[in-house]
């Protein structure tokens, strides 16, 4: 076991007798450590606070605003009101509509903005000023390395939402921080065999990046993966997270030799550069004898309704999609539908299910204690919250299960009903070891209770 080293001087008040023994290191094995009552916001009343920290305000802020409303289905479901949504169907069984540990969960909501320092002010806020034991959120990975790091410097679980950098659980990888989303290099091995089947393997991309970590890591991901099956990549542009206008960007693309476009973009960042990509008539072009493609590697069901008739046939992927039969997808859609009338994206359903998957982590481990939440959710396997069989992995605090590969439909029947899932791809071909070149670096290092 690893040892922690506390000086009780951080623990208890001086004063007395009592103070000639404050300089004195406590030494806690982990396990032991877990099962203190000595940790930051420890809850004292009849309630506990979680922080949920999304984009209100930006270009990820469509996302933003379906997480939150995914954040508020879990409270109510925790606290015994509605169907009870996915509790009905999680394979874990402990949590009962009773809040979580006895205590009705409460919540104080933050804007990250999209903006690292904005993100992480919300978020100090709330631990600070308002106790929140966790912090849930966020619709960018920028943001959520910028946060996990807050949660780990304070010593309170970081309950990851919508990132996609292999950064997240790569290199800024931290003991107090878990995602559930899959990531990049999860997405380029799905995409990469459909594209060869779709394509063939002799293609030149184009590729357009949002300049950030996730950016960066998707476009590495997928230049990779589709270098792999024999393709070609004939330049990569940066682009500012702030770019609305990206014809500029494009231009340059028809002069290429390119026969592909990569919109490494998300949000509203890929609704415009998609939408501006085909109103320049890339997808009506014949270049190199082949039909001109685009690609959107990663896909979220508000992109596919921002774009509209623009995402036809055009692939890419996902975490979760709501069309998905598995039990644990038909409650949470319904229970989300009938409070807001419309179905989830997937940025919803990892939202939800983080906040399921904390209160059900305090609840087997007995407390609220970080350093037992770390040791509940350390190689958990679970079911039932509408990704099929998943496995949250120690050694980097990721989860794996299977990834979706999805086109835009030709015929939608109505605004949501815009994706198509062409491929469920297993487990065991998106897995890779934690020490892969593409997530070296960083050290996972120990829990901080924030005692």
């Amino acid at each position: 076991m690893s040892k922690l080293i506390i000086n009780r001087r951080s623990l208890l008040k001086t004063g007395g007798a009592a103070s000639v023994a404050l300089a004195t290191p406590y030494f806690f094995t982990r396990g032991a450590l877990a099962q203190s009552d000595m940790y930051l916001n420890a809850p004292k009343g009849d309630t506990v606070t979680l922080g949920f920290n999304v984009p209100q305000t930006g270009p990820y802020a469509d996302e933003g605003a379906d997480e939150l409303d995914a954040y508020k289905l879990a409270v109510e479901h925790l606290n015994g009101e509605g169907d009870g949504g996915c509790l009905n169907t999680f394979s874990s069984k402990v949590l009962k509509g009773n809040g979580i540990l006895g205590k009705k969960v409460a919540y104080v909501t933050g804007d990250t903005q999209t903006k690292s320092d904005a993100a992480r002010a919300s978020a100090k806020s709330m631990i600070e000023k308002d106790g929140a034991i966790m912090i849930t959120g966020g619709s960018s990975s920028g943001v959520a390395v910028a946060v996990q790091g807050l949660c780990q410097e304070a010593g309170v679980i970081f309950m990851a939402a919508l990132t996609h950098s292999n950064d997240t659980t790569g290199k800024d990888k931290k003991a107090n921080g878990f995602r559930h989303f899959f990531n990049a290099y999860m997405s380029g091995a799905a995409l990469a065999p459909v594209l060869k089947n779709a394509y063939g393997s002799d293609r030149r991309a184009y590729h357009l990046t949002a300049d950030y970590t996730w950016g960066w890591t998707q476009q590495e991901s997928i230049q990779a993966a589709t270098e792999a099956i024999g393709w070609e990549t004939v330049n990569n542009v940066l682009t500012p997270l702030a770019s609305t206008d990206f014809s500029s960007y494009i231009a340059p693309v028809l002069n290429s030799g390119a026969d592909v476009l990569v919109l490494n973009h998300y949000g509203g960042n890929m609704v415009n550069s998609l939408t501006q990509a085909v109103q320049f008539g890339l997808r009506d072009k014949q270049v190199n004898g082949k039909q001109f493609e685009i690609i959107v590697p990663l896909y979220s069901e508000l992109m596919a309704k921002g774009a509209g008739e623009n995402i036809k046939g055009v692939y890419g992927s996902m975490n979760w999609n709501w069309t998905l039969q598995d039990e644990g997808t038909k409650a949470f859609v319904k229970s989300f539908g009938e409070k807001y009338g419309r179905p989830p994206s997937n940025a919803a359903q990892t939202a939800y299910a983080q906040t399921l998957l904390y209160a059900d982590a305090a609840e087997r481990a007995g407390t609220f204690n970080p350093c037992g939440i770390v040791e509940a959710l350390e190689g958990y396997d679970f079911d039932g919250l509408g990704n099929g069989p998943t496995h949250y992995r120690a050694a980097d605090h990721q989860c794996f299960k299977d990834v979706l590969v999805v086109k835009g439909k030709d015929a939608p029947s109505n605004q949501y009903d815009t994706l198509e899932v062409v491929e469920v791809t297993p487990r065991s071909q998106v897995e890779y070891e934690p020490d892969h070149p593409m997530f070296a670096g960083g050290d996972l290092g120990t829990c901080n209770p924030g005692a």
